[in-house]
């Protein structure tokens, strides 16, 4: 099953993107999902995405969750409005019109297990733990494995050999 999963990632990184479009990062994070474990704590009840502001990928992690679960777990999509709502998350979806407050969002989720992703050039260095980027005209992502280990999250060897490590 996982290498299944994974197939489909490495096909996703030949298939043209651009920054604009969405259809695909919905993709890309369930499929995280499989190489990324939380803490036991993390495990019950749904698995959360957060989104902080506005981003056209909460309708497509809208369509995603109606159709997909994490292990037995339904997935739920929020957006929040504000760095003071983040709150304990599976994951933290952070859209380039954030990315400024990328620091303050990191400083709200120290001590969390929160997989922060972005999708700004330089987020990744600047310490989410994934961040989305166009290379050559394709979708594709840096992986930070030092925010990982701060976040507590461990992640899987076959993830990072297909990610841009930081």
């Amino acid at each position: 099953m996982k290498k299944g999963i994974l197939i489909v990632i490495i096909a996703l990184g030949f298939m043209r993107a651009s920054a604009q479009s969405y259809n695909l990062h919905p993709l890309y994070i369930y499929s995280f999902t499989k190489y990324v474990q939380w803490p036991d704590t993390y495990n019950q009840g749904d698995f959360e995405i957060l989104v902080y502001g506005e981003s056209p990928i909460i309708e497509e992690l809208n369509k995603m969750a109606a159709l997909k679960i994490v292990g037995d777990r339904a997935i739920k999509v929020t957006k929040i409005t504000s760095v003071a709502a983040i709150k304990k998350c599976n994951i933290l979806y952070v859209p380039s019109k954030k990315s400024g407050e990328l620091t303050d969002v990191l400083t709200k989720v120290t001590g969390l297990s929160t997989l922060v992703i972005t999708e700004d050039p330089g987020m990744g260095a600047k310490g989410s733990n994934i961040n989305f980027i166009i290379k050559d005209g394709k979708l594709t992502f840096e992986l930070n494995q030092s925010a990982f280990n701060k976040q507590n999250l461990k992640v899987s060897n076959e993830l990072t050999r297909l990610a841009i490590l930081i």
